[in-house]
């Protein structure tokens, strides 16, 4: 990938997250959330959704999640694409020994109780997975590839390679993608094939791209950046009470950001605020 360098900055490498299987709790004790990889919104009910290490979680209120199917499995990348349907990749739990380590891209269209297996079960681990209305991007940890996908993950073409650690897209301008990266923020007019780095944009940690010209993301210290204008200029907006983990844009206004241990912020005004609104009991 033009422009992107392999210079990592510590911080960042938090957010990858990078899980390997060693260390997993016994079975007979519940090893809580783990810290969180991706956060959601399903669209039929409402209800919130947590990605973490040791599983996926349904908030039921503000001090309580319930691990989904009681399924301990590691979702390293996550996103809602439609009521009840989600998509993950990651790793199968230490009990699940007749997984590989790699689970690819799996579905769900019971919100989490059941997953199936789309495509690259055994080979690819998906660190970002980015829906952009038809065309569906992901970025594989395993071969430092952009992937994109227009037949819902079956089958995927390769993009460029780098130091990426997240993706946004908009399905009004499905050919058009952002990465965050370790050395800045790059824009792809092609799909993917190639980047380019976007002048003046700051080194964002997560960035989303919930309108076809509004990017919102967030530095390694909490700070909210905005660009209205395809990434030519930003403007500061409020700041995070504690380093995002996982964040996502439900719409322009509505922005949810986890932290590591699942405590969840809400913005309803674009980033310029933040309210509590989960704070894990334990885990």
């Amino acid at each position: 990938m033009r422009g992107i360098h392999t210079a990592a900055l510590a911080l960042l490498v938090l957010v990858l997250g990078a899980c390997g299987q060693s260390g997993e709790p016994t079975q007979t004790d519940d090893p809580g959330m783990g810290h969180i990889h991706g956060i959601g919104v399903d669209p039929a009910d409402g209800a919130l959704y947590l990605a973490g290490h040791y599983g996926l979680f349904k908030v039921t209120s503000a001090d309580s999640a319930q691990r989904v199917a009681g399924r301990v499995q590691d979702h390293m990348g996550f996103t809602v694409i439609g009521p009840k349907t989600f998509l993950a990749s990651g790793h199968p739990g230490e009990a699940d020994t007749d997984s590989p380590p790699h689970l690819g891209l799996i579905r769900t269209t019971d919100a989490g109780t059941t997953w199936e297996s789309v495509s690259e079960r055994g080979a690819a681990d998906f660190h970002s997975l980015q829906p952009a209305g038809s065309t569906l991007y992901a970025y594989d940890s395993q071969s430092s590839r952009v992937r994109a996908s227009v037949d819902g993950g079956a089958t995927w073409r390769l993009g460029a390679e780098g130091e990426i650690v997240d993706l946004a897209a908009n399905a009004a301008r499905p050919e058009r993608v952002h990465a965050a990266t370790t050395s800045g923020v790059q824009v792809s007019e092609n799909g993917g094939m190639d980047f380019e780095p976007v002048k003046n944009a700051p080194l964002l940690s997560q960035i989303e791209a919930p309108t076809a010209d509004l990017l919102i993301g967030h530095d390694t210290d909490g700070q909210v950046h905005l660009s209205s204008d395809d990434g030519r200029t930003w403007r500061k907006s409020g700041r995070l009470p504690a380093p995002a983990a996982a964040f996502t844009a439900v719409d322009r206004q509505r922005l949810l950001a986890a932290t590591e241990d699942g405590t969840v912020y809400e913005s309803k005004n674009g980033g310029t605020d933040f309210t509590l609104v989960f704070r894990p009991t334990s885990g």
